[in-house]
């Protein structure tokens, strides 16, 4: 009886340690997620990159067409078929 659970126990560790990634993924996927978590905190704490910018908000969808939203689009004239 003694036999049939540890062949059961080794059997389980086996086919355990089968379905864990390789340390050699795991410690990738760490260094990758703190290098994302430490990129996002250097962003963060430098703020927008240029001025007069703003966040990703829903700029522009809550203006009236031509008030600004899009930069310098505004004022464009976005016709420029053979057909018109």
């Amino acid at each position: 009886m003694d036999e049939s659970r540890q062949s059961f126990l080794a059997g389980a560790s086996t086919a355990l340690r089968k379905m864990t990634p390789p340390p050699a993924l795991c410690g990738f996927l760490v260094l990758l997620a703190l290098m994302f978590a430490m990129s996002y905190a250097a962003g963060s704490a430098a703020g927008p990159v240029a001025p007069g910018m703003h966040g990703t908000g829903t700029a522009g969808h809550d203006r009236p067409s031509g008030t600004g939203g899009s930069g310098r689009m505004g004022d464009m004239d976005m016709h420029e078929g053979g057909d018109h």
